[in-house]
């Protein structure tokens, strides 16, 4: 019986050995087209306007993501290829995978959920690349010790925000780091004009605040000010409506170009409000602002408490 037990195992964990390996195959074979798009954007590139939704490409980064950071990181000079992303779940689909893996650049991953790590630091890429990952839950009161954890230099080449909470008093609290590209996630919903974020809660969790989880984060003009605030220009958004990109201010060059968030908002695609037993309610863009309307916000400007 117990040869028996020994042989099921080692059967067993040949098969996952032999799925861990094929998954690292099939990524090889991504992350090439992934170089032939990026070979076609630098080859396609012009001085004409930008229009970031047109460097889309996504190979690790939920939406278009991949696309945008290949064209950025080609068209600006970044001495340190450094990244910090916050937010990543268990880092598979994330902002920085793939410029680590195409390009080799250091990263520093940080999320607030053990097991999200624990399979992050499971996978081939975390020993492959020059990777650390931390779990830690991050307020405007850390945030600073957190990021001086990664050893990184200062002038950092991309800072990646996606924390679906307070991410405008985190950002707002980020003064030694000089990131030359930010990434920062806005919530559409909160729409295109009014400068608001959710009041600050150092424990704030999406779907424990309000069951639809399109109740977090801050509009695209209040996170607009914050990178103004701290030396940088808007150059738009993805197309799928709710990452913003800027570019450090003493970087700023043609073909790029500061825009105002009316501009470069666009309505999300994406429909990932949730009902009350859990399950994705497939609604649309309007009746996600309906189901929280009422719900109060700050007004970054004023600072005083308003209903959405």
């Amino acid at each position: 019986m117990r040869k028996l037990i020994t042989a099921i195992s080692r059967k067993i964990m040949e098969v996952v050995h032999f799925e861990a390996r094929r998954v690292e195959y099939v990524e090889r074979i991504l992350i090439n087209q992934g170089r032939l798009l990026t070979t076609q954007q630098t080859n396609g590139s012009t001085n004409q306007r930008l229009n970031l939704m047109e460097k889309e490409f996504s190979i690790f980064s939920q939406f278009g993501e991949d696309g945008i950071i290949q064209y950025l990181v080609n068209l600006i000079d970044i001495p340190n290829k450094t990244f910090i992303e916050f937010g990543v779940e268990d880092f598979a689909e994330s902002n920085c995978r793939f410029l680590m893996m195409k390009d080799n650049w250091r990263g520093f991953v940080i999320d607030g959920n053990d097991r999200n790590i624990s399979r992050l630091i499971k996978n081939y890429y975390y020993w492959k690349y020059d990777l650390q990952a931390i779990c830690a839950f991050v307020n405007k009161d850390n945030i600073e010790d957190l990021l001086d954890h990664s050893g990184f230099d200062h002038d950092l080449g991309i800072l990646s925000i996606d924390l679906d909470g307070v991410d405008y008093f985190i950002l707002s609290s980020i003064a030694k780091f000089k990131p030359r590209i930010l990434i920062c996630e806005f919530n559409p919903i909160f729409g295109p004009t009014r400068k608001v974020t959710v009041p600050y809660d150092e424990k704030f969790q999406r779907f424990k605040h309000h069951y639809s989880g399109q109740y977090w984060g801050a509009s695209l003009s209040a996170i607009n000010d914050v990178a103004t605030r701290l030396g940088y220009g808007l150059i738009g958004t993805n197309s799928a409506g709710h990452n913003a990109f800027f570019i450090r201010d003493d970087l700023m060059k043609q073909p790029l170009n500061r825009v105002d968030p009316e501009r470069a908002f666009n309505s999300p695609t994406y429909r990932d409000s949730r009902d009350v037993r859990g399950n994705i309610s497939f609604i649309n863009f309007s009746a996600r602002q309906k189901l929280i309307q009422g719900l109060p916000v700050l007004n970054t400007e004023t600072l005083l408490l308003e209903r959405l």
